[in-house]
This record gives structure tokens, C-alpha cells and sequence, in this order.
């Protein structure tokens, strides 16, 4: 790269391209303590559903009903892939693409039928790619899922499970382990258990002390009603842990394009003293050479 104006212009480009992503660093890290928030915001209302849910399912002896119904001949699973709308995330989305290409290829061995569920425009493109339509398609909010949109798509997944269209719903997404942390997990979301409602009980003196509640007007009603949105919340806390990762996974693809670019430029401004220098070295020696000359003639 010894043309001068080319370093140059090269430089400038890259200073160019540093300003974006340092900016977009800086919007994900705001956007990740909004998320943050919204999840822990989640959790109060999380623990007094399962708390009264847990309650219920003690209080009657036999419980019934069509989402805790495990079904041991599993013919057709519903696989749900939440990733996001947007790139620039590093492997956030890839990775959830490859969890899920794994998934359905275990399931598919066990002679099991594949329903896909989508959430995010860069996994839909992903298996559209690939000749494979998903089944449903949400996109548009990954970044900030609404209760509206997470209702659309738990919805359908209820019915589909009471109505034994499927037997199994698994959820693949990333979790929010920290702001330089996520991980890509596997959820089954229905059929629910008493080990999900426990897991989300917090262990407090109320609960331990194991109160009593009077339902009207019978437990199983309170059951009904409550436990489909229970799984609700749980799909929407999913969708916001998803949110809160791939503003975390934006940040540090963007710092790491940054550090990049930083270092790019030094090297650049590097090669264009040197050649610089050089330039002006050959001048001197040409100059030096035609005064030579002319001192001979």
C-alpha cells in the first residue's frame, strides 16, 4: 500500500466505520440495563402465580388438567426457535440456528414429527435457506417483546397441546447469564410440571410455612384459569432473557469491531509514515541527484 492517497482514504474510512460501532456499543449498553429491568419486573408476579398454583395443585388430590397431562408416546414435538431480528450480534443467532438444526435432527431419529415455531427474522431466513418453512413466524419485536406478541404465540402453542396436535413444546433460546455471558438453552415448556411451579417459588417463611387458601369456586376453576398464564409468563420472561442477551451479545461484537478498528488505524497511520517518509526520502535523493548533474555540466 505505498499509493499515499489510498492509505489515506483508507484511514479515514476506518475512523468512519469506529464512530458507528463504538455508537452502537454505547446504545446496547444502555438497552441491556432496560432489559435487565424489565426481567426482574417479571419475577414478583412469576412467583405469586407458581405460589398459588403450587397451592392448588396440593389442595386437590387429583389434579386434571390438559397441560400437566405427560404423554409418554411422544409421535410430534413443537420446537420453538427464538432469536433475534437483527445481526451484528456475533454468534447469537447462529447459535441458536445450530441448537435447533441439532434438536431436530435427534428428534427426527426417534421417528418423532418436527412442528417449528419461529421468533426472529435471522432464524426464519436461517431455515428458509435451508427449504425449510417454519410453521409459525414472529418477528418484528426480538428486541423489545411486547405481552401482546408473546400472547399470540403462547396461544397457539396451548391449543395446539390441550388439543393433543403435539406432544411435547420445546423452547431454544439464549439466556442472560450476565453482560458477558449467554448461553444457548432448551426449555420444555409444556407439559408443565410441579417442578417448574417449585422452581419458581421462592423459598420464603410465607411459603415454607405452607399457608391455606380458600378458592371459589373450587380449585380446579382457579387451576384453569391460571395456569395458561402461567405458561404465558414464562414464554415472556424467555422472549425477554432472549432481548436482554442480544443486546449483550451486540455490545460486545460491537467493542470487539472497535478494538478492531482501533487497531487498524494505528497500523495504517503506521504504513502512511512510512511511506510518507520514503516518498520524501526519494524527492530528497532526486533533488540531490539533478543538483549533482547539474554541478558536472
Amino acid at each position: 500500500m505505498s499509493n499515499l492517497k489510498e492509505i489515506k482514504n483508507r484511514i479515514g474510512s476506518t475512523k468512519s466505520m469506529r464512530q458507528v460501532t463504538r455508537t452502537m456499543e454505547m446504545v446496547s449498553t444502555a438497552k441491556i440495563r432496560g432489559a435487565q429491568n424489565r426481567i426482574e419486573g417479571t419475577k414478583p408476579y412469576v412467583e405469586a402465580l407458581a405460589k398459588i398454583l403450587a397451592s392448588v395443585t396440593k389442595a386437590t388430590k387429583v389434579v386434571h388438567h390438559p397441560l400437566l397431562e405427560t404423554r409418554p408416546d411422544v409421535k410430534r414435538v413443537m420446537i420453538i426457535a427464538i432469536a433475534s431480528d437483527r445481526g451484528q450480534a456475533g454468534a447469537f443467532n447462529a447459535n441458536v440456528c445450530h441448537a435447533v438444526e441439532k434438536l431436530i435432527a435427534q428428534r427426527k431419529e426417534l421417528g418423532q414429527e418436527i412442528e417449528l415455531m419461529t421468533c426472529g427474522k435471522k432464524v426464519v431466513d436461517y431455515f428458509r435457506s435451508r427449504g425449510i418453512e417454519p410453521d409459525f413466524i414472529g418477528q418484528g419485536q426480538s428486541g423489545r417483546p411486547t405481552y401482546e406478541d408473546v400472547r399470540v404465540l403462547a396461544d397457539q402453542a396451548i391449543d395446539e397441546y390441550s388439543n393433543e396436535a403435539v406432544d411435547e413444546i420445546v423452547l431454544v433460546s439464549n439466556r442472560f447469564i450476565s453482560v458477558g455471558t449467554q448461553r444457548v438453552e432448551e426449555t420444555v415448556l409444556l407439559p408443565a410440571t410441579m417442578e417448574d411451579l417449585e422452581d419458581e417459588v421462592a423459598e420464603t417463611d410465607e411459603y415454607k410455612a405452607q399457608m391455606e387458601y380458600i378458592y371459589e369456586p373450587s380449585a380446579e376453576s382457579v387451576l384453569e384459569k391460571l395456569l395458561p398464564t402461567f405458561v404465558e409468563i414464562l414464554v415472556y420472561r424467555v422472549l425477554l432473557e432472549s432481548a436482554a442477551a442480544e443486546h449483550a451479545a451486540r455490545r460486545a461484537a460491537m467493542k470487539a469491531a472497535t478494538d478492531s478498528a482501533d487497531t487498524m488505524i494505528k497500523t495504517l497511520t503506521r504504513t502512511y509514515n512510512r511511506a510518507r517518509q520514503a516518498a520524501i526520502t526519494t524527492e530528497i535523493a532526486e533533488i540531490v541527484g539533478g543538483a549533482a548533474a547539474l554541478e558536472d555540466q
